[in-house]
């Protein structure tokens, strides 16, 4: 899927619509606290800046459901992206209507304007043609630049672009990125192919590990989806997350592993504690989980068996981490496993890093720079790695 970029076409006097994903954290303040997201769309809008194009920004900030909200506002983005680009960067009240299109129109050559959260308009979730189309107005030429919305046919995403037709939208350099990295590590990764998955739930990433059983040569399970293996092995697990109503697929999913010669490698040991606090009372467990126990972390040795199956990987993919990572000290099989990767990627392995808990730890450990990507799309890149198709990508035009 090699799509067009920003790069590939000239913008100087058009207005450019570019779908960034500014979908920051907030205090209660409403100053950001992490502005990864925006540092990212940095390079996409100072190509348009350089090539003179007239930028209209647009993007979406938590979940208002389809109207204003103060504290949902872009503005403090707005403020963050003006700063990081040396210049000033017009605000719009609106995303749509006439006082937005008297802006757009009066824009020159290298300005910056961010309209206001889309997802103010109910028309934006619900792709309805008649928003698609008022954004559509605003604009020349469209720009994808949001991988974290990029398996949401929304109005922005998959509605603007089709308003606007073949020849006047591609994607910008992050999205290039991600499809890079996703896309090779799928279908022609360096073997051996190591996926490490994590998080509470077995239903979360059923479908991720049933589409890379067929691809990787090793798949290592962490997090509380582990505990509904080994109660699907016949172990107890005490008070340990467990989806009961899944222990038949936990078991189709060793079978179809063993039966594809996928080595599904589960914990072999666990650090379990009698409440879900941090510093709660702890201990190392292995076999059977007793009652008024729950597991939070994978164990020491667990730890170094995983790191063992990352030593040797040229491609690893990791989604999710290996236990309750906020809460000390059950963040430490996260981290080893973090610190495997990074030494991994250091001899030469191609590492993708999923988004949320995962590359949360990255840059906790300050490991951003020895992993090969961090993805910006938590829920799209196990989308992508479950094989989905991605409409609001194959819109876009491609490269010849």
């Amino acid at each position: 899927m090699a799509k067009k970029t920003i790069a590939d076409i000239n913008v100087k006097g058009k207005k450019v619509f570019i779908r960034v994903d500014f979908n920051v954290p907030l205090d209660e303040n409403g100053a950001i606290t992490n502005d990864r997201r925006i540092q990212m769309a940095l390079p996409t809008i100072r190509e348009a800046i350089k090539q003179g194009g007239r930028l209209i920004l647009a993007s979406h900030l938590g979940r208002p459901k389809g109207k204003p909200q103060p504290e949902y506002s872009l503005a403090p983005c707005a403020k963050r992206l003006g700063e990081l680009l040396g210049k000033k960067v017009i605000m719009a009240p609106d995303c749509i209507g006439p006082k937005v299109q008297k802006l757009a129109d009066s824009l020159k050559d290298g300005d910056v304007m961010l309209l206001e959260n889309l997802r103010f308009h109910e028309g934006e979730t619900k792709n309805k043609p008649e928003f698609a189309a008022q954004l559509a107005q605003a604009a020349d030429v469209y720009v994808n630049d949001a991988f974290g919305t990029a398996h949401r046919e929304h109005a922005s995403m998959f509605g603007v672009p089709s308003v606007l037709g073949p020849g006047k939208r591609v994607c910008g350099f992050l999205i290039e990125k991600e499809i890079k990295y996703l896309g090779d590590a799928l279908s022609k990764p360096v073997k051996p192919f190591v996926a490490v998955l994590g998080g509470a739930k077995v239903s979360d990433k059923i479908n991720v590990i049933k589409n890379l059983l067929t691809k990787v040569d090793r798949i290592l399970i962490g997090g509380g989806m582990a505990y509904t293996f080994f109660k699907a092995q016949g172990l107890e697990v005490g008070n340990s997350i467990c989806e009961d109503d899944k222990l038949e697929l936990a078991e189709e999913l060793l079978a179809g592993a063993r039966s594809k010669g996928c080595e599904l490698v589960l914990p072999v040991d666990n650090v379990i504690a009698r409440e879900f606090k941090a510093n709660a009372e702890h201990k190392v467990n292995s076999g059977n989980i007793e009652a008024d126990w729950e597991g939070l972390d994978i164990g020491p040795e667990t730890r170094k068996l995983f790191a063992e199956k990352l030593a040797d990987a040229k491609t690893i993919v990791w989604n999710g981490p290996m236990g309750v990572f906020e809460l000390e000290p059950f963040d430490e099989g996260t981290k080893a496993v973090a610190l495997a990767i990074a030494a991994a990627t250091d001899n030469g392995a191609t590492s993708i890093i999923g988004g949320g808990d995962s590359a949360a730890a990255m840059e906790q450990l300050g490991l951003e720079d020895r992993v090969s990507h961090i993805s910006t799309g938590g829920g799209a890149s196990l989308e992508f790695l479950e094989g989905n198709e991605f409409t609001c990508l194959t819109i876009l035009d491609e490269k010849e």
